[in-house]
């Protein structure tokens, strides 16, 4: 079966608001947080979901599930300080509920564009290899430096952007993290990083370039343009 972790812990400092996190800040009425859901509450090959969150909004979340009649969640737990420790929370709350054996599909709140195909050929490459990390190609130069001046740069076409979904079973993230644990390393960027350093061979699956992470203004006047976009098709059927 498969699962997605969705998690939504954090503040977002960067997005300049101070009235509600960045997860819950609407469009159309909806908060970001709902559109990211509903992309695997609508997929028919996601059997349930498990949503990290700030422990203050839970019951908003509760009640915003309610109004958009989301049937597949399975849980809401409270996040940790990290990321990291946020989606171990989630983790350690999934497999205690459906199992170890499962796919699991972690995903970041305020990234709500993610595509259908991408979930699937995720859950294909978990069955496959055991794991998928979301990419696209890297479309600039990618440079390294110290002190203000280029070191190196890199071929870009050997590049790619890491992104969500980062898809696992249960049991094997759930192992890495509590390795992590032990040896105190708890400064992984994401469960790639994580798995990775712990000796798993990672598969990439392409996602298309509006799978964005909403982080900033200009990110949600984005996600905002490709919504009304996508609207706008099912009304006039450009």
């Amino acid at each position: 079966m498969n699962y997605a972790l969705i998690f939504a812990g954090g503040t977002g400092q960067r997005m300049n608001t101070k009235t509600r996190p960045k997860q819950f800040l609407e469009l159309h009425g909806k908060p970001i947080i709902l559109y990211t859901i509903e992309a695997f509450e609508n997929h028919p090959d996601i059997d349930g979901i498990l949503v990290v969150c700030l422990e203050d909004w839970i019951p908003f979340l509760r009640k915003k599930m309610e109004h958009y009649d989301i049937s597949k969640v399975v849980d809401v737990v409270p996040g940790g300080a990290t990321g990291q420790e946020s989606i171990y929370n989630g983790l350690r709350a999934l497999g205690a509920s459906v199992g170890n054996d499962h796919c699991v599909l972690i995903h970041d709140g305020v990234r709500p564009l993610v595509s259908p195909e991408t979930i699937s050929a995720c859950i294909e490459s978990v069955g496959k290899h055991g794991n998928a990390v979301s990419v696209t190609p890297a479309i600039e130069t990618i440079v390294q430096e110290q002190d203000g001046t280029v070191t190196n740069i890199i071929d870009r076409a050997a590049c790619r952007m890491a992104k969500a979904p980062q898809c696992f079973r249960i049991g094997d993230l759930l192992d890495a993290h509590n390795m992590a644990r032990q040896d105190g390393e708890g400064s992984f960027i994401d469960s790639a990083s994580l798995m990775r350093h712990y000796g798993h061979v990672l598969h990439t699956v392409e996602t298309g370039p509006e799978n964005i992470k909403i982080t900033t203004p200009s990110d949600f006047y984005v996600f905002r343009a490709f919504v009304d976009a996508r609207e706008n098709s099912q009304i006039f059927g450009f």
